[in-house]
C-alpha cells in the first residue's frame, strides 16, 4: 500500500501493458487517467502551503518524533526479525501492490504492513505491539511497514505521486558493507545506519541498490506533510479518494490474504517446536 511509483523510462510495450492494466476494475481507469492530469497542479499547490519547505531530503530531526522512533529502534528491530523468522510468509511487495511491478520486478523486495493508507492491519500490529505503539504516535501517520531488501536488489530510478506525504526510513538491520547499500535522492546519497532515521520526499527521483550479500531491513513510514490552509483541505480531499480507490482496496485485500499464510506459518512452527520438545522429553 505504498504510493504507486512512476519509473523514468517506459517502453511502448510497458505503456501498452499499463493501459491494459488500467482498464480493469470500474473506476481504476478513470482514477489513473485523471489522477495523472491533476498530479502536477495539485502538487504545486501543496508545496505552496507546505509548513516545512520542499527539499528532497530533510535536515536531521526536522520532525521531533524521529527521536522517539530512534530511541525504540532495538525493540522495533527485534519485532521485525521475529517476523522474518517466517520469511516465506512475508509477502513480496508486488504481490501486495501490483502497481509496483514496474519497479519491484523480482522477489527481492518484501514488505510487512502494520498500517497502509490510514488502514490499521490489526493482526500484524498485534504481532508487533511495540512497533505499533511507537508509529501510532507519529502525527499524520499514513503507512508503516517493514521493508526488506534481499542481496543484490536494485530498484530503478523512479518517483512517487503526491507532495502531500513524506517518507521516513529507520535502519534496523543494515549490511556490514554499508557503502554498497545505498539510495540516491536526486543528487544526494543516503546510506542506512542501524538506529538512525532520515526523511525525504519521494516525489523527487530516487534509486536504490543493495550490492551486498546481506539483507537490508528498515521501518518505512509515510506521513502527512504539515500543510497550511487551504493546502491541507485539498490534500485531505485527495487522500479520501485515494483510500477508496481500487489501488488501495486491492492492496488491503491482498494483505489480509497474506495474513492467513502468516498465521499458518506460525501454527506450523509452534507444532514443530512442540514435537521437538516431546522428542527430547522421550
Amino acid at each position: 500500500m505504498q504510493a504507486a511509483a512512476s519509473p523514468d523510462n517506459q517502453s511502448n510495450g510497458s505503456k501498452n501493458k499499463d493501459k491494459k492494466k488500467n482498464d480493469g476494475p470500474l473506476g481504476h481507469s478513470w482514477l489513473v487517467r485523471y489522477g495523472k492530469r491533476l498530479r502536477k497542479p495539485t502538487n504545486r499547490i501543496l508545496v505552496k502551503y507546505s509548513k516545512v519547505g520542499d527539499p528532497p531530503v530533510y535536515p536531521a530531526y526536522t520532525f521531533d518524533w524521529q527521536k522517539d522512533i530512534e530511541a525504540n529502534w532495538q525493540a522495533i528491530r527485534d519485532e521485525a526479525l521475529a517476523v522474518l523468522s517466517h520469511r516465506s510468509a512475508v509477502p513480496v511487495l508486488r504481490e501486495v501492490s501490483p502497481d509496483h511491478d514496474r519497479i519491484a520486478v523480482d522477489e527481492k523486495w518484501q514488505s510487512y504492513f502494520l498500517w497502509g493508507y490510514g488502514y490499521r492491519m490489526h493482526m500484524n500490529c498485534d504481532r508487533c505491539p511495540k512497533t505499533a505503539k511507537v508509529v501510532e504516535r507519529i502525527p499524520g501517520l499514513r503507512s508503516a511497514f517493514f521493508s526488506i531488501h534481499a542481496p543484490h536488489l536494485h530498484i530503478p530510478r523512479h518517483k512517487g505521486v503526491t507532495k502531500g506525504m513524506l517518507t521516513c526510513h529507520l535502519g534496523l538491520a543494515v549490511p556490514k558493507e554499508r557503502s554498497k547499500c545505498r539510495m540516491m535522492v536526486e543528487d544526494q546519497e543516503l546510506i542506512w545506519e542501524e538506529g538512525k532515521s532520515f526523511v525525504f520526499d519521494d516525489t523527487y527521483h530516487h534509486e536504490v541498490w543493495n550490492d551486498t550479500e546481506d539483507d537490508r531491513v528498515i521501518l518505512l513510514v509515510q506521513f502527512d506533510r504539515p500543510l497550511r490552509f487551504p493546502g491541507n483541505l485539498l490534500y485531505k480531499t485527495f487522500m479520501r479518494g485515494i483510500r477508496w480507490s481500487p489501488f488501495v482496496q486491492d492492496a488491503k485485500r491482498n494483505v489480509l490474504k497474506w495474513n492467513k499464510a502468516f498465521s499458518e506459518s506460525e501454527s506450523k512452527a509452534a507444532k514443530d517446536q512442540a514435537s521437538d520438545s516431546d522428542s527430547k522429553a522421550a
